[in-house]
């Protein structure tokens, strides 16, 4: 029996942030009890703009790798991009491939691989040896290489230079020697972990499209001078790729100080200085400091005005509140700081002026910064729901990149609104189907063959590999549901399944409905042709599949992943070792309680029932990982019809709701799936009031959208 739980929020809370932030009191109130109350958090459910993510360059190692392929590019070096068999792995292969090529890479001097057949996960030392003896000279790993510290050590014995573009979990000892790019490894700089590798591998692209710009690796400093009273606040940022690495704020009461004695000239030491009306700026220094000392400035106002004139004659007094990155901001804007957004904002448009293509492939590779989001379950928080949006947008929009767009003729019902939840059941696990069949480089070649001839082929084969994936999947259940009464024999702790008969490309998804259906961690293990065994690891209740394989280090040839998925391999004649430290270990797992509460997002009373609804939802879209799809609640509903559906064994339950006001009320359809067993349990009839929990979604239909209810529960109204 679920329990429905309509957290308590607070009045004052929810009027605070529809005054701060302009919105309605249900989108307040379904914010206050998600707990998202800062300006940071909500901009990115308020906000669509890409001027909101954040900058490649907070990498610390950023510029390092960007130099590296700009030098490999000069000298004419041959680079790999080694990916991975996933679609996360595939999206950053072709995303970093195609960016390198536009680059001025040309096919003698970039190439890709990944793995192939029974190949294992991550850079391999077959693969070293290959692209040495092909005389090549830097390797880029995208979605993989972080726990690669014997192959990159390997490719260092080969003169071979190593890039790191990941964002799994970082083992404690790093490879060595390599120029690492990953939101996890300690001291990255970066301010969101949870990003996928594709995500990683397009913040390597952006930085090397800035590289074109005259503003990469240029040390600037913005000036401003703001009066206080009597006296004068210098206030300075001092940036690089667009990034503040410094700030000074110097007050100063005119002729009590002289500028050797203020902070000023080691800050300024060796910086271009921008500031905003140069005429004015240069009287307020000479009467902090006197007339015969000079600062070489220039004034950004008339250069940023023929760009975007709606500010050419405002002062930065004005323009601080004008920002919207200030306006989200949870304390008061300074004016220097709107002095820097505003420059970004500048560069940023500068370049898309300058090189209009590259504002194009930004948006085919959103598209796959897109389909790896929702393929490796990253939480939908942050900047990676402006990702996922902007890439829904341009297929709603109907401007798909080539491959995805010959998949989603295949896939999807044409005119139907694409979401994230399609993505995440239809047009991921179809793309990830072939790696799964030991056939990654086929959807590789999907999104970068050039005739939609072979496009077409190719979609028409993945489809196929899928239909032979479904089928490998529901032989692997019965094996696996069989096997899976070990839960109890393993302290009802964790569940492990074990048979040579399950396809490799099978034991994550296996793991993944076993861990659904069980409740608990679960491994499955198979073996291949070289004699190893391959694994898959699934987690929940808030316990950590890395941390646990950690623990089998010395045992693994080699593991890896993220908290709630993982994957590990190992030789086939210590599988005793293996399930023995099992044993040992599984009784020593602390998992969180199981929680059958369904929180309520909002209370909605019938007359607050319309279609408008949807632009409610569709606010709070993208829904998956760490943001669930909104759950409302309504109570004493009337039912006007009540019917069961389907002929197989799992039948639903339609029920049409009287909802709205006046004589002429909304009619709601609602479908309770698998649960046409509650029409005589509960005694449902029509006239009967119902309280209700449910999702709202679209129904399309012969090209026709109309809102519905997707129940969730319901009990008779008191």
């Amino acid at each position: 029996m679920s329990i429905w739980n309509k957290k308590t929020v607070s009045k004052e809370l929810v009027k605070k942030l529809t005054d701060r932030y302009k919105i309605d009191p249900i989108t307040a109130s379904i914010l206050s009890r998600r707990d998202i109350t800062s300006g940071q958090d909500i901009m990115y459910y308020l906000e669509d703009d890409l001027r909101f993510q954040h900058s490649p360059f907070l990498f610390s190692t950023m510029e390092d790798a960007v130099d590296r392929i700009l030098d490999a590019k000069e000298n004419g070096e041959k680079v790999l991009i080694f990916g991975d068999r996933d679609v996360d792995g595939v999206a950053s292969t072709t995303l970093l491939y195609t960016a390198l090529k536009e680059l001025g890479f040309d096919d003698d001097h970039v190439e890709y691989r990944l793995p192939e057949g029974d190949d294992a996960y991550g850079l391999s030392m077959q693969a070293v040896d290959d692209f040495a003896q092909a005389g090549g000279t830097l390797i880029i790993t995208v979605d993989c290489g972080i726990s690669n510290n014997a192959e990159v050590a390997h490719a260092a014995d080969k003169c071979i230079d190593v890039i790191i573009v990941d964002h799994h979990n970082a083992p404690d000892m790093l490879p060595e020697p390599a120029v690492i790019v990953n939101p996890k490894v300690p001291g990255s700089g970066y301010p969101f972990q949870d990003i996928s590798g594709c995500a990683v591998a397009y913040k390597l692209a952006c930085a090397l499209r800035f590289s074109k710009t005259e503003l990469y690796k240029q040390d600037i400093c913005l000036l401003h001078v703001r009066p206080i009273n009597e006296a004068y606040t210098v206030e300075c940022i001092k940036i690089r790729n667009l990034v503040p690495v410094d700030q000074l704020n110097e007050t100063i009461v005119p002729g009590t100080i002289s500028i050797e004695q203020t902070r000023l000239i080691p800050f300024l030491d060796g910086q271009q200085i921008f500031v905003w009306n140069a005429e004015l700026t240069a009287k307020q220094l000479g009467r902090i400091f006197g007339t015969g000392i000079e600062f070489n400035m220039l004034d950004m106002q008339p250069e940023i005005g023929k760009i975007m004139p709606s500010v050419a004659d405002k002062s930065l007094l004005t323009l601080k509140d004008m920002s919207k990155i200030a306006f989200y901001k949870d304390g008061p804007a300074s004016e220097i700081e709107g002095f820097y957004n505003l420059f970004v904002t500048y560069a940023q448009k500068m370049q898309a002026k300058t090189w209009p293509a590259d504002s194009k492939a930004e948006e085919a590779d959103l598209q796959l910064v897109m389909l790896a989001a929702i393929s490796d379950i990253m939480p939908l928080q942050n900047e990676n729901r402006i990702f996922v949006r902007r890439g829904l947008d341009v297929l709603n929009e109907g401007r798909a990149r080539a491959g995805l767009k010959e998949l989603l003729a295949r896939l999807c019902t044409p005119g139907k609104r694409i979401t994230s939840t399609d993505v995440s059941w239809i047009i991921t696990p179809t793309l990830n189907a072939a790696g799964r069949l030991g056939q990654p480089e086929l959807a590789l070649r999907l999104f970068l063959a050039e005739t939609p001839a072979e496009r077409d082929a190719l979609a028409e084969k993945i489809i196929s590999l899928n239909t032979e994936r479904k089928q490998k999947t529901e032989e692997a259940w019965v094996l696996g549901k069989s096997a899976a009464e070990n839960v109890k024999a393993n302290g009802g702790n964790l569940c492990v399944v074990i048979d040579e008969r399950i396809d490799r490309g099978i034991t994550g998804i296996l793991a993944s409905r076993l861990m659904q259906c069980c409740n608990v961690p679960t491994l499955v293990v198979t073996f291949i042709d070289n004699g190893n065994a391959v694994g898959s690891m699934r987690s929940c209740r808030e316990y950590d599949a890395t941390v646990f394989l950690n623990q089998f280090g010395d045992l693994f040839l080699n593991h890896g992943g993220h908290t709630y998925a993982a994957g590990f391999s190992f030789k086939k004649e210590r599988l005793q070792e293996f399930t023995d430290r099992i044993a040992q270990l599984a009784p020593a797992i602390e998992l969180a309680a199981p929680d059958e509460t369904i929180n309520v997002d909002a209370e909605l009373p019938p007359q607050y029932m319309t279609p408008d609804l949807l632009k409610l939802v569709d606010r709070f879209e993208p829904f998956g990982a760490a943001n669930k799809q909104l759950t409302f609640m309504s109570k004493s509903l009337p039912i006007s019809d009540i019917q069961v559906l389907g002929k197989t064994e799992r039948q639903h339950l339609k029920i049409t709701f009287n909802c709205g006001t006046g004589k002429c009320p909304i009619k709601w359809p609602a479908m309770f799936w698998g649960e046409a067993e509650r029409l005589h349990r509960d005694r449902l009839g029509k006239n009967d009031r119902l309280d209700i929990l449910y999702h709202i979604q679209r129904n399309t239909f012969n090209g026709m959208e109309t809102p519905q209810l997707i129940l969730l529960d319901l009990k008779k109204s008191e």
